[in-house]
């Protein structure tokens, strides 16, 4: 049996889905040249496209986290499962009770281990017959009660200099709690994509394809030890080199940028996120970049040396 942790604080309450962040920031340019190189400018070229970017995206993770209910004669048992690599945060709520002995509580609060099995709560019949009650399960990555380091994250690529598309509340998105300090960097596809920080990989897609998909595509999450995750999206597909429960240095290669989900143009979308109240919001973060002192990426600026980016 793995700890459960009782929180009393109930918060405010949102299933773990999506995070939005739409349209795009910062005019950048795409345009094929005469010797056929794709080249990104903010300079208005003949025939170039402007870069249109499209951050929500949904983790499919409801069957990873749920309610398993085991029977023991007239007895039931309701058997948190979580089969992601990191701790959540889960409120289970029973409603329209019948036949069902007195509880403590209809609201069981806590958070769970990652990868572990844990009975929140066993119900048993007050008079002879069936148990009778509906149940409602809500989580959310991570555990709040950690604090989170004042990190500077090296630059989450291995080479290239890059344009700040768009920053922290850009004027067309990053404006929700969920998006509102994450960043975006055009790049070609295929740059190369590191971990900013250590940590183990929770969860990843790699499977859509350019184009299609969810709004942002492929991605890849990764969890730290202060709680913070960080996530990378719109990857290349099949382009990710990682797998869920991987643990990862900073600096280790992780994926391929790419254009996959409703993007027009590549580019890698960059977000720092915490769980706050069972809501998962971006947090502020700092860069630290080489010869200058850390600071949050600015909408414009150009980062990462002068090297090109290897496909």
């Amino acid at each position: 049996m793995h700890i459960y942790r009782y929180l009393i604080a109930a918060g405010c309450l949102a299933l773990l889905s999506t995070f939005a962040a739409t349209s795009q920031g910062a005019t950048i340019y795409k345009y094929r040249n005469a010797d056929g190189i794709i080249t990104f400018t903010d300079q208005p070229t003949r025939g170039a496209q402007v870069l249109h970017y499209g951050d929500r995206y949904v983790e499919k993770l409801d069957t990873r986290v749920r309610i398993d209910i085991r029977k023991h004669g007239d007895h039931e048992a309701l058997v948190l499962v979580n089969d992601l690599h990191a701790p959540v945060e889960v409120e289970l709520t029973l409603k329209d009770t019948r036949n069902v002995a007195p509880l403590p509580s209809k609201r069981i609060h806590g958070v769970v281990d990652a990868r572990s099995s844990t009975v929140l709560v066993e119900l048993k019949p007050q008079h002879p017959g069936k148990l009778h009650y509906r149940h409602r399960l809500r989580f959310a990555l991570s555990d709040p009660s950690l604090k989170a380091d004042d990190f500077h994250y090296p630059l989450p690529w291995a080479s290239g200099q890059f344009k700040v598309s768009q920053g922290p509340g850009g004027k067309f998105s990053h404006q929700d709690e969920k998006g509102r300090h994450a960043v975006d960097i055009a790049m070609p596809v295929g740059t190369p994509v590191v971990a900013a920080r250590d940590g183990i990989v929770v969860s990843l897609d790699q499977k859509q394809r350019e184009g299609n998909g969810s709004k942002a595509g492929n991605y890849v999450r990764i969890l730290h030890d202060d709680g913070t995750m960080s996530v990378y999206l719109h990857l290349k597909q099949n382009g990710v080199l990682v797998s869920e429960g991987q643990k990862v240095k900073a600096g280790d290669m992780i994926a391929h940028s790419g254009n996959t989900g409703s993007s027009t143009g590549a580019h890698l979308h960059f977000v720092v996120q915490k769980n706050v109240g069972m809501k998962v919001v971006s947090v502020p973060f700092k860069f630290a970049i080489p010869g200058s002192i850390a600071r949050a990426p600015k909408v414009g600026e150009w980062l990462g040396n002068v090297d090109v980016a290897k496909n």
